[in-house]
């Protein structure tokens, strides 16, 4: 992990990591605003923890470990350290596997509860506490790395089963904000064409609306189609069965809803665009839920099905896996953070919900310096009247990506199993369809709230 970390610490992201670190070598980087460039930091820094995490559960790295002269196969007591012959070595088991990545994340979890911690209350960055939020990234990064060496030496105990726990919690809290933030999408996405089509009354932008709304569509159902032959493959997947046609129909709904009369009088821009991009990613959470039933004969074999040999069986492997499906899951997982952290300050709910709602007075022309000069080469400050973001609530919502992204990984694994099990878990199952069925209510409701509550103002 230091080695890691160590890295992406050099020079080369010293102009991205706040003012005093762009002062060695600001040439090299563009203009940015301090809430900007922090707000990457901070994304570059949980990115190369993930990594180090999907490292942690690569099959075989166990077995590399014990070819290195001090490290050996440990039986698992409470100990990370274990004395053989008055010669300290390390317990290779405890660096590999879920546990390891629950070390991982409870520290990384940590140093940002910390910070929501140390940041309560900021109102610009004229607080003493600015400094801590956008610099001293080096010390940042040592008491990160330092925290993490320190997780290893917690004593096993209960540690596994009771941080699962948190974690599921903790992760379970980060999905309601990410549907929230895949449902804004959806709304600013429509809204920003549609708004352009109005004022400029171009064909190029009302094909572009009807182009990626079929489309989305025809993903969809074509994925139902695929869901239905490589997924329902016996009678004994009747679950299956029921997770497709019911958000299906729920998809069919919620897309009827957003055409109705009574909802365009109250949301002019509301349409088909925005319901097929719910649509689509409901699609998603029902793949992603199937691919983790434990039952392997409802499960397709894809070696098998890129070669021709149809839709047979998904071997049963006493191996431990990190599937497409789990990648997937985290690249949009990472997309959802980024996006949520370079958000602009008033742009729409998801902003609101992060409290970066307010409005700077420091506009972004005062950023623009003259080249020749080499002003125009620094990270300037933007919020020296007021924060762009509310920094405390910044550093929560990372905290609980943290621990969303430890149970993606496992699988919203159980400590009672085994690494077999990383792709084959019922609880993550009915976490994902949930999360389907919550996102789509979600939805329904920014489309149904303004004629319910009519006395309120909903932009």
């Amino acid at each position: 992990m230091g080695a890691v970390l160590g890295i992406c610490s050099a020079a080369q992201l010293a102009c991205c990591c706040g003012s005093a670190a762009c002062s060695l070598c600001c040439a090299a980087c563009p203009s940015c605003k301090n809430s900007t460039s922090s707000r990457i930091m901070y994304a570059i820094m949980m990115l190369l923890g993930t990594i180090v995490a999907c490292v942690m559960l690569s099959p075989g790295l166990e077995s590399s470990l014990q070819k290195v002269p001090f490290c050996e196969k440990g039986e698992g007591d409470a100990s990370l350290l274990d004395t053989v012959t008055k010669d300290v070595k390390l317990d290779c088991t405890e660096v590999v596997g879920y546990l390891a990545v629950y070390r991982l994340c409870f520290a990384m979890s940590l140093f940002f509860f910390v910070m929501a911690l140390l940041t309560i209350g900021v109102k610009s960055s004229k607080d003493p506490r600015a400094s801590i939020q956008n610099g001293f990234w080096g010390l940042k990064y040592l008491i990160l790395i330092a925290a993490i060496i320190g997780a290893f030496f917690i004593p096993r105990g209960q540690f596994g089963q009771v941080w699962m726990y948190f974690g599921m919690i903790g992760g379970f809290l980060f999905i309601l904000i990410q549907l929230v933030l895949i449902i804004d999408f959806a709304h600013c996405w429509a809204e920003s064409w549609v708004e352009k089509y109005e004022e400029t009354e171009s064909k190029g932008w009302y094909c572009a609306l009807l182009f990626f709304t079929f489309f989305q569509y025809a993903l969809a159902i074509t994925a139902v189609v695929l869901f239905y032959v490589y997924y329902t493959t016996t009678n004994d997947c009747s679950l299956h069965k029921f997770f497709i046609s019911f958000n299906l129909i729920l998809c069919v709904i919620i897309s009827i809803i957003s055409i109705l009369p009574k909802v365009q009088e109250y949301q002019p821009r509301s349409g088909l665009l925005q319901g097929s991009v719910i649509t689509l990613y409901t699609m998603y959470l029902t793949w992603s839920a199937m691919t983790n039933a434990p039952d392997h004969l409802c499960k397709p074999d894809w070696g098998s099905v890129i070669n021709g040999n149809g839709p047979t069986d998904a071997p049963h492997s006493d191996k431990p896996t990190f599937d497409g499906e789990s990648i997937a899951s985290l690249v949009i997982w990472f997309c959802c953070v980024l996006y949520s952290s370079m958000r602009s300050a008033s742009n729409s709910q998801a902003s609101r919900l992060t409290m970066s709602d307010k409005v700077l007075l420091k506009d972004d022309s005062s950023a623009s310096g003259d080249p020749e000069a080499g002003d125009g080469h620094h990270v300037w400050d933007n919020e020296e009247d007021n924060v762009a973001y509310s920094w405390s609530f910044f550093h929560t919502m990372f905290g609980l990506a943290t621990l969303y992204v430890m149970m993606t990984l496992t699988n919203w694994f159980t400590p009672n199993s085994d690494l077999t099990t990383l792709s084959a878990n019922l609880a993550a199952v009915w976490v994902k369809i949930v999360s389907s069925w919550i996102c789509l209510a979600l939805y329904v409701w920014t489309l149904v709230a303004p004629i319910i509550l009519s006395d309120r103002v909903f932009n």
